[in-house]
């Protein structure tokens, strides 16, 4: 996504209220030039371009916006907001790198990935060093900066475990999921809003609401990203149809079908265990297979049950502008690709 587009996000949650806007848009604008500047701040020029991949070719800036509206709980001027946006997106970017090499991934944000450039091990050390540069900021932050941190990225590598050994014997499929997407993707959502009210000083209480609306959406998040992968083409979801698909992966919408019974969930079934691979005529049927699915709308029930549970949350908060915009938030969510 490229600077215009993010601006478009900030500019439609924040629609209503134009100081508050054009405050984040110019926080956001400052969290961009500090991640440029990051990125370029490599020892060896060679390796800029190559740590530089994913925060040059960009995203939607969700995570350092929830720093900002955590902030906004507080002192949204307090020392230290933008830099916590800025770590919450390095957390992120580099957990990317690392799912694109697991994954086999050729094309994260509408370009190549890097490990499709460069290969697997200079992707995982990109990753890597993307992290280093977290764990920097983080102690410039402060004590309960670097554990927030550290309490995510052990979130963080718990999940992809689980995503990688699968479920445990007893462990429902549904269950195991959640667990998953909680420690790979809730937590980074997490982090983001609870850096936000740390640094503004804000109320422990509201902070504590705000991790709760935080891992809600952060499921939801991933549900809806599910059943993006499944529904939308490449040129709108910035990355291939069916890519979880073909990894292996047990999105969603694959997990409810391969527990249903219906029409189709039979062949489903036999094409999902032989593991089609992308742009086959298999995995063609597969994709069709699933948007045809009552699975579709089963997951994106159970992606608004858990927005509807980060609305609740937002309940405790202060109605301020800030908690308007966290109920747009799920608004968004909700109606992704649509």
């Amino acid at each position: 996504m490229s600077a215009p587009e993010r601006g478009s996000l900030v500019s439609g949650l924040a629609a209503g209220d134009p100081a508050l806007r054009d405050r984040l848009a110019e926080r956001l604008r400052t969290v961009e030039r500090r991640l440029q500047e990051r990125a370029a701040r490599a020892a060896d020029p060679r390796v800029a371009p190559l740590v530089g991949h994913l925060v040059t070719t960009g995203g939607k800036r969700l995570r350092p916006l929830l720093v900002l509206l955590g902030a906004e709980f507080g002192d949204p001027e307090g020392e230290g907001v933008v830099d916590a946006a800025v770590l919450a997106e390095l957390v992120h970017v580099s957990s990317l790198y690392h799912d694109d090499v697991i994954d086999d991934a050729g094309i994260r944000h509408g370009a190549d990935s890097a490990n499709a450039r460069w290969g697997n091990r200079r992707a995982v050390f990109a990753g890597d060093w993307l992290l280093a540069q977290a764990a920097q900021l983080s102690c410039a932050l402060g004590p309960r900066a670097v554990r927030l941190n550290a309490v995510t990225a052990d979130r963080l590598v718990r999940g992809q475990a689980l995503e990688l050994l699968g479920p445990g014997p007893g462990t429902a499929p549904l269950d195991h999921y959640l667990r998953v997407t909680a420690g790979k993707s809730a937590s980074l959502i997490v982090l983001s809003l609870q850096l936000g009210a740390l640094q503004a000083g804000a109320p422990e209480a509201y902070a504590d609401v705000l991790a709760e609306y935080g891992e809600q959406l952060g499921l939801a998040f991933q549900m809806s990203d599910d059943i993006l992968d499944i529904t939308s083409p490449a040129s709108a979801s910035g990355k291939e149809p069916g890519m979880d698909l073909e990894a292996g992966v047990l999105s969603l919408p694959v997990l409810l079908a391969l527990a249903g019974d219906g029409a189709g969930d039979g062949e489903l079934r036999a094409l999902i265990a032989a593991g089609p691979a992308a742009g086959t005529r298999p995995h063609r049927r597969a994709l069709e297979l699933l948007r045809d699915s009552a699975a579709l709308a089963a997951a994106g029930a159970l992606r608004d049950e858990h927005l509807a549970r980060a609305r609740t949350a937002l309940a405790a908060l202060p109605r301020t502008p800030a908690r308007r915009i966290l109920g747009a938030l799920c608004d968004f969510v909700a109606h992704r690709g649509s």
